[in-house]
């Protein structure tokens, strides 16, 4: 019954939020339905689990929600997120139509855009170009997620999205870890789902088919003078990318602070002062792009301060409570009995000694199941973090291979329909599942088959 339940209870959270349904609300419900059918007290569980888990990943996370989401208003109200994106379509023009909407989805979440501002940034410019090119607008969502879910969201090194942060606390690393590793993911997939874009474009316009007639949420494009210079437009970018560097790689590892966090007041523990001081160095970097984003281009964002910021505290606040919600389920339904045995399963799988193969399909499941990158790897890492870190120390491996590998494998299978980035993508569009999302589905098998591919080859050629 254990079984029976969590099944059912995961069955609802993906049938709900599929539907529209606010998982702030259901994932606690359906977390209390679980533990009712393993014989858990209704109270109890909800208080003493779903709570305080909600809780903890506030306090770590909610900086880099709150932080990252203002940054992107603030490039979206400056009109720095658009000048960029439309510099590169001009540059490329409508013969590279999907390969223009990649790299400017690509640009804009490397450099620490919130990837729903990403969406909101290029669609527009997306869905004009694919009109001229007449490419069938159903491909839309698919090369906007290629360019801003996949390899710049978690695969390439120094990334600052949440994805690339979170694995830091657990294996005192920092966002440049397994630098090969990651650079070598990002160019596959990159280059495998470009490919694939292509021939979905070449085979539609084959058969006939063209943007099409009838679709809604049609962007109007409008010429705005007051748009910065989209190099100028790129230095917040650069900046939050830089000044991260700088912290983690050179300033903070000679400041030792270790004697005086572990007192009280802080009272942390030592193990955890490096992965904390490389969120520091997010913090300050986002802090400072924030403010260069706000001076490039005054003019622009007259009048707009308090709307920027407003709204970007506002979204940070839904964004950090829906993943905290899936985070509390999760940890609820990893209480129960029924999921020793699956958790057992899955630190059973061995690969040559290695817990990559390991690590990859636990965080790809969990974050399949909760519809959350970050939230599902944070449960698999707080459940099974420990156990992989010193595993990898028994045989002698590079902690950096265990960050990447869980930094990619939560961007894989984590795009399921219920994920809400998805939803988002498809409701910007004016496209439903039905139309759009066979082809994100392709560019998620193709993100999560080239994390397994890249650990075959790190066991055969042992790179960092």
């Amino acid at each position: 019954m254990g079984v029976v339940g969590i099944l059912l209870a995961l069955g609802l959270l993906m049938f709900l939020a599929y539907r529209g349904f606010s998982v702030i609300f259901f994932a606690p419900v359906l977390a209390i339905l679980a533990a009712v059918f393993s014989g858990l007290s209704i109270l109890p569980t909800y208080t003493e689990i779903f709570l305080p888990s909600l809780a903890n990943y506030v306090k770590v996370y909610f900086p880099f929600f709150l932080l990252g989401a203002v940054f992107g208003k603030v490039m979206d109200e400056s009109g720095a997120a658009r000048s960029i994106a439309r510099a590169i379509v001009n540059k490329l023009g409508v013969k590279r139509a999907m390969l223009s909407v990649v790299l400017s989805a690509a640009v804009l979440t490397y450099g620490g855009v919130s990837l729903f501002v990403v969406a909101f940034a290029v669609y527009p410019f997306a869905a004009s170009i694919f009109k001229e090119a007449d490419i069938p607008k159903r491909l839309v969502p698919a090369t906007i997620a290629l360019g801003a879910f996949t390899f710049t969201m978690d695969a390439l090194p120094g990334t600052p999205q949440i994805q690339n942060s979170i694995p830091m606390k657990f294996f005192n690393t920092d966002l440049y870890a397994a630098p090969v590793f990651g650079t070598l993911g990002a160019i596959m997939i990159l280059v495998i789902g470009m490919f694939y874009l292509e021939r979905r474009r070449k085979s539609a316009q084959a058969k006939g088919e063209g943007y099409g007639l009838g679709h809604t949420n049609e962007p109007e494009i409008q010429e705005d003078r007051y748009l910065p210079n989209p190099w100028l437009s790129a230095v917040p970018l650069l900046a939050v990318l830089v000044v991260t560097f700088v912290l983690q790689k050179f300033i903070f590892p000679n400041w030792d602070v270790t004697a005086e966090v572990t007192q009280p007041p802080y009272n942390m523990l030592p193990d955890g002062v490096v992965g904390t001081q490389n969120n520091w160095a997010l913090m300050v970097a986002l802090v400072v792009g924030i403010l260069l984003a706000f001076v490039i281009n005054p003019r622009g964002i007259k009048g707009n301060v308090a709307k920027a910021i407003n709204l970007g505290a506002i979204g940070s606040l839904l964004a950090v409570l829906n993943t905290a919600s899936e985070v509390g389920f999760g940890n609820v339904i990893k209480s129960l009995p029924g999921f020793q045995s699956i958790g057992s399963s899955l630190t059973g799988i061995n690969s040559g000694g290695s817990p990559l193969l390991s690590e990859a399909v636990t965080v790809n499941v969990l974050s399949g199941v909760t519809g959350s990158a970050s939230g599902g790897m944070s449960i698999a890492l707080d459940t099974f973090g420990e156990y992989y870190l010193n595993w990898a120390d028994r045989i002698g491996m590079n902690p950096e291979l265990l960050h990447r590998v869980a930094s990619m494998s939560s961007g894989g299978m984590d795009t399921l329909p219920h994920n809400g980035a998805v939803i988002t993508l498809l409701g910007i569009a004016g496209l439903t599942h039905k139309q759009s999302y066979k082809d994100i589905f392709a560019i998620t098998l193709l993100k999560a088959g080239t994390v397994f591919t890249l650990i075959l080859l790190q066991s055969v050629f042992n790179f960092v």
